[in-house]
Parts: C-alpha cells; sequence; structure tokens
C-alpha cells in the first residue's frame, strides 16, 4: 500500500507491506545514504517480515544530513502511531547504514522525552555505519551508547565502515540488551564472493525476524 507521510510542507514516499492477518507489531525500515526505500535488501526484508505477520512500513528520505534524516524518521514514526488503518502495540525501527544512524537517533531523542509511552521497541541496524572508512578513530557510537531498548546489529565481518573489533568494543559498552549477527565476509553492501545476494538476503532477513519474535515475547512475559 503506497502512502504519502506529511514531512514539514513536503511528503515522504512510503509503502506499508501488510500481513494477511491483523499485525500487532510493525517495523519501520529506511534505507542508507544512497538509494531509496527499493533498495533490494529493504524489499526483500519488507516482504519476509509481512509473510511472517510483521507490518513493515518502508520509506525513502533522500538528503545526507543526518539530523534531516533523524527528523524524517520521526515524522514516520509520529504517522504510523496515529494511524487509524493499522493500530500497533509497538514497532521496531530498522535502517540500512545512515538509515540505522538515523533510527538510532530517533531513539535516543524519544526515550529522553518524558512521554515515551514505550511505543519503540527496539532498534535493528543493518551494516550500521561505526566510521568512515579508515577512519577508525572516530567512531559514531553516542546515540548507541545512551539507548535502552533491545539492539541487533547485522554487520558484515568485512564491512570496511565497521571494523569488527571496534563494533564489538562498542557493543560491550552499551546499556541495553544487544545481539550482533555477523554475515561473514562480507563488506558494506552485504555483498559476499561465493554467495548470491539472494542467499545472504535470506541469512539476515532469518535472523532479523527471529530476533524480532524473540524480543516481542520477552515484553510479553
Amino acid at each position: 500500500v503506497k502512502v504519502k507521510i506529511p514531512f514539514g510542507d513536503k511528503y515522504l514516499d512510503a509503502i506499508f507491506s501488510v500481513p494477511e492477518k491483523k499485525a500487532t507489531y510493525g517495523v519501520v525500515l529506511t534505507h542508507g545514504a544512497g538509494g531509496d526505500m527499493n533498495f533490494p535488501h529493504l524489499v526483500s526484508l519488507a516482504a519476509y517480515l509481512a509473510s511472517h505477520g510483521v507490518l513493515c512500513l518502508r520509506f525513502t528520505c533522500k538528503g545526507l544530513n543526518i539530523a534531516y534524516r533523524t527528523k524524517a524518521f520521526k515524522a514516520v514514526v509520529e504517522y504510523l502511531k496515529l494511524s487509524e488503518d493499522y493500530k500497533l502495540s509497538g514497532v521496531f525501527l530498522a535502517g540500512r547504514s545512515m538509515g540505522s544512524r538515523a533510527a538510532a537517533s530517533v531513539i535516543r531523542q524519544l526515550s529522553q522525552d518524558e512521554d515515551d509511552d514505550g511505543f519503540i521497541q527496539g532498534l535493528v541496524c543493518l551494516s550500521y555505519p561505526l566510521h568512515r572508512p579508515k577512519l577508525q578513530s572516530k567512531l559514531r557510537d553516542e546515540d548507541l551508547l545512551l539507548i535502552s531498548c533491545p539492539v541487533l546489529f547485522v554487520s558484515g565481518s568485512a564491512d570496511e565502515m565497521c571494523e569488527k573489533q571496534l563494533l564489538e568494543g562498542v557493543v560491550s559498552k552499551m546499556k541495553a540488551p544487544k545481539k550482533i549477527h555477523w554475515i561473514d565476509k562480507a563488506n558494506h553492501g552485504m555483498a559476499v564472493k561465493g554467495r548470491t545476494a539472494n542467499d545472504v538476503m535470506e541469512e539476515i532477513n532469518a535472523q532479523v525476524f527471529s530476533w524480532l519474535r524473540e524480543n516481542v515475547q520477552l515484553q510479553h512475559k
């Protein structure tokens, strides 16, 4: 279902992937610095989640300014929260690369609000860009260290923007419940020599879904 989400004086293009049965939980998903919501990994993940009963709303927000991307992500979360068509108990925010930075930033901001109502259940970071290529001294970890909801990282072990030991170091300092799933030998774009893109996407999708399911169950115990 295609929708246009109001954002300031503009609209963001977005698509709902809707499960057959009424969904209780949803995932808001966005792309990295390049591309848009039709990036193959996002399309694949959205379809997989919807077929497993999770509503997925993916959106396009161009612009390389992280503050702007964060504002847009916030507008989409508010839109979904107030939606009459899809009444959800909670959502997980997810993004690829720069999109996951924006998602982390939204969660940090909303968790500092006094009226934090627990609508946001967790964060999924696909290829989180922890540093610029070859610039390992400057880590983009400030939002991650301040988040308290569960976080899943899916990263390639050969990601040039997220060195394995550095991410493991940041994760060890995080207060939030967290998990890293390494895609063996994958680069930042999740390409792995000797494996098809679909094969890698299937691994990612299954990991994301099983983690979501675990975390939804945890909250209902």
